[in-house]
Formats: C-alpha cells, structure tokens, sequence
C-alpha cells in the first residue's frame, strides 16, 4: 500500500496534481526600451518633415499597427488611448483657432462670413471673426495634423517601452532627473487606470458616471489615492538612502561642467546651421562636436552616482532593428522632402489635392518592421476547463 501510495506521485511536481499538464513559457517582451523610444521619436521626426495628409495618416497607422501588435499588458501601456484622444483635441483647438483668430493664408473660396470683433490699432495682425476660407481650414488641418501625428509617436513610445526599464539605462549622471521624469510619466497611465477602476465601480452601483457630478465625485478619489503614491514614494526612497552621491575630485567636476555646457552649446548652434540655409556647412560638425562633448561630460557626471542595475537590458538584434526601421523611416523622408518638396508639401494657394508619394509611403511601412521581429508580449493565460 506505501509503494503503490508513493510509486502514484513520482515525477509529479509538488503543488500540482498528477497528471496536470505542465505550464508553458511564455515568451516576454524583451526589446530595450530605448530602441522603443528612438523607433518612435523617429518616426515623430519623419512627421516634421511633411504635411501631406496620407503620409501623416500613414505615420499614424503605422504606429497603431505595432502598439496593437507588441503592447504589454500592463497599465502603463493603457495610455495610447489618452494620447489619442489629446491629438483629437489639438487639432480641433487648431482648427477653432484658425476659424476665429483668422490666418496669414489668402483664400479666395469663402466658405462663411462671422461677424468681426474691431480691434485697436496696437493689435494690428490680429482679427476675431470674419471671412473664413477653405485655404485656411486645410492649412489650418495639415498643420494639426502634423502635430497630432507626433503626439500619437510619443504616445507609441509611452505604451512599448516600460518606464522603469527605461530608467536602468539612463546614465548615471541623468539618474535623478531620470526619476523625475518616469515619476511623472507613469503618473498619467496610474490616473487613468484608476478613473477606470472607479467608473467601473461607480455602474456596479448603479451611480452615474459621466457628467459634472460623476468627474467630482470620481475625481477626489483618485487624486487621494495619486497622493497616497507619491507620500509611499518618498518614504521608500528615502528609507533606501536616495540621493547619495560619490566624492569627485574638484577638477574631474569643473570638467564635467565645462564639457556638458559646450556640448549643449553645440547641439543648439549645430541644430540652428541645420535649420536655416546660411548654416548648411558648419551645423554638422558643430552638431557632432556639441554630441560628443555631452556624452563626455555624461559619461564624467556618471561617476558621482553610485547606483548598481540589477539584470541590465541589452541591445540585441531586435532592439537594433527596431531602432534602425525608425531611423530609415526618419532619414528616407528627410531625402524626400529634399528632392521633392511639393509631393511631401502639397500646396493651398492654390487648393490641390494631396496624392500619396510612392517612395515615402513605401519608406514609412519601414516602421511595421518592430511588428515582426520583436517577441509577442506576454498574454493572461485563459483558465483550463477541469476536464
């Protein structure tokens, strides 16, 4: 009776009946979160380069498409939506401004007339109301949507990369203004997970929800409990000793100074020579020198942090592609609003329709790449039917 009691429980794991089926791995999402971040501002920065409609809607899709496909499960990731929604409202702000303050866009197709406001002679350049035209409205809409599209970038970038991997690979020099940062970037994603928890609770009830009265009743809560996390924050950084710094000798630390102040220096005066058409041949190399005078002087700062990273994240061949199809995506446009500005700028002056540049569109589906080579997040697994 012993044997057989014993012989019915051999190489059955304890915890789990004999006979249960073993769990599976599950593959995680492994991908450095700084290549998330560069694929993203790269792709915010082809956005800049145009303000054709399709190309935009195109940018857009793209980031849809692989924030659908790679998004983690998780609350911080749940703030895509939010991003969305904060686009949407830039540009109909846009598009109300344009239509009551006027613009500097000459139009000969009147769509209304509103009745303008008079002003004195000091607010000379300024109108409320008036004649409203569809030149306006259109490059009122390209201007938006170019900003909408690059929110929606970040907003990408916000969903995939989590912020607290995000911090373990900042330099140490950045390590507290790192902390600042991710403080305030998870705060959003916590806000909205609990107004949802909240509202949900609130239609348990069988209480409204929606409306002035169901914000305010919503709204305390949540901003106790946001109050509540940042009080257990404090404690617990400085319960741990936050804010410790290394003894740096007094030369090393004028370096590093001088060194980050010329870097800055530099990438501003580079960025400038880019922008304008007198720069053209010092902003390069004073853009490069500003780099790497910054990255010394960051390399330097980090010496004062004594912090260690617990499983650091590494730059493997995904990251590297991910970041490599969103500095394609960046570059190609960048040529191609070089090479043929009228296709990647379509004009209103006259009004003409927007047509979809081939080589760009074919330049931008680049950034799917991140949808396919990157592993699938992890997925809740679905309970067992007891058999």
């Amino acid at each position: 009776m012993r044997s057989g009691t014993r012989g019915a429980g051999v190489g059955a794991p304890r915890g789990r009946a004999a006979g249960a089926p073993a769990p599976r791995p599950r593959r995680g999402a492994s991908v450095h979160p700084g290549a998330w971040w560069l694929w993203s501002l790269a792709l915010g920065t082809a956005a800049t380069r145009t303000t054709n409609p399709l190309l935009l809607t195109l940018l857009v899709a793209v980031s849809a498409y692989v924030v659908a496909a790679r998004r983690p499960n998780t609350p911080w990731s749940r703030s895509y939506g939010a991003f969305l929604k904060l686009a949407l409202a830039v540009l109909a702000i846009r598009l109300v401004f344009a239509v009551a303050l006027g613009s500097p866009i000459p139009g000969t197709h009147t769509l209304l007339t509103l009745p303008e406001v008079p002003l004195p002679d000091w607010a000379q350049g300024i109108r409320l109301g008036g004649r409203v035209t569809a030149e306006t409205l259109v490059f009122a809409l390209y201007d938006g949507l170019k900003l909408a599209t690059l929110l929606i970038c970040v907003g990408a970038a916000n969903a995939l990369a989590s912020p607290s991997r995000l911090l373990k690979s900042l330099p140490g020099a950045l390590y507290e203004t790192g902390v600042a940062v991710v403080v305030a970037m998870t705060f959003a994603p916590h806000l909205i997970a609990d107004v949802r928890r909240l509202r949900a609770a609130r239609r348990l009830r069988g209480r409204p929800d929606r409306g002035v009265r169901g914000l305010a009743q919503v709204g305390l809560p949540v901003l106790e409990g946001a109050l509540e996390r940042s009080v257990a924050l404090a404690a617990a950084m400085d319960a741990r000793g936050y804010g410790r710094t290394a003894r740096v000798p007094a030369a090393v630390r004028r370096t590093t100074a001088a060194l980050t102040l010329c870097g800055l220096l530099g990438v501003c005066a580079g960025t400038y020579g880019l922008l304008t058409a007198q720069g053209g041949t010092y902003g390069l190399p004073v853009l490069l020198a500003g780099v790497g005078a910054a990255l010394g002087g960051l390399w330097l700062g980090g010496r004062r942090s004594l912090r260690t990273r617990y499983r650091p994240d590494t730059w493997d061949l995904p990251a590297f592609l991910v970041a490599g199809s969103g500095a394609a995506v960046a570059a190609l446009v960048a040529l191609a609003a070089a090479a043929d500005p009228a296709a990647l700028h379509p004009g209103v002056v006259p009004l003409v329709a927007p047509t979809l540049p081939l080589w760009p569109a074919a330049a931008v589906l680049l950034g799917l790449l991140p949808a396919f080579v990157t592993p699938a997040p992890d997925r809740p697994a679905a309970p067992e039917e007891p058999s």
